[in-house]
């Protein structure tokens, strides 16, 4: 007999949530940009020719857009409008990766994260919900767990406009 729960174990690209405040804020139907690249400089030192040195360099995290999403619920245009205002707000956004038995099998966590590009879809009589056609968000750093690690404002450690707090 198969095992069935090993059947239902396996992560589609295809499955994910956004979350925020801790909630299931959207489900988008694109997601592009998740992923961190680190620079890095090599160099020779005199009399070693069988090998180089490599120094790193600090992570560059990429630009996440979100691309048509749907919604009810107008925390990210909410999110979006402080920022506006002049109110810097960054938040910890989970996106969630459901296997077929919706259970959570991966969550990325961009910390710290503010959306900088928010796009309205075209509108449409026969439409019936609230959509996202694209949210860019930039972060300071990415987590990668396989469960949820909560998409609430950080301000601990940070000043009012989400700064880290001068020593």
């Amino acid at each position: 007999m198969a095992n069935t729960s090993r059947e239902l174990n396996y992560v589609t690209a295809n499955r994910f949530y956004v979350e925020i405040e801790s909630n299931i804020t959207a489900c988008f139907t694109e997601c592009q940009g998740l992923g961190v690249n680190i620079k890095t400089e090599k160099f020779s030192e005199g009399g070693v020719n069988n090998q180089q040195r490599v120094l790193l360099s600090p992570a560059d995290f990429s630009d996440v857009t979100l691309k048509r999403g749907i919604t009810n619920d107008l925390t990210f245009w909410n999110w979006m409008n402080k920022i506006l205002s002049g109110a810097i707000e960054r938040r910890n956004v989970n996106i969630l990766v459901f296997n077929q038995a919706g259970e959570t099998m991966q969550c990325w966590t961009l910390i710290g994260a503010v959306p900088i590009s928010w796009k309205a879809p075209g509108l449409s009589a026969d439409s019936s919900t609230v959509a996202i056609e694209e949210l860019t968000l930039t972060y300071e750093g990415l987590k990668v767990d396989k469960t949820r690690s909560g998409g609430a404002s950080i301000l601990s450690g940070r000043d009012s406009s989400g700064s880290f707090a001068s020593n």
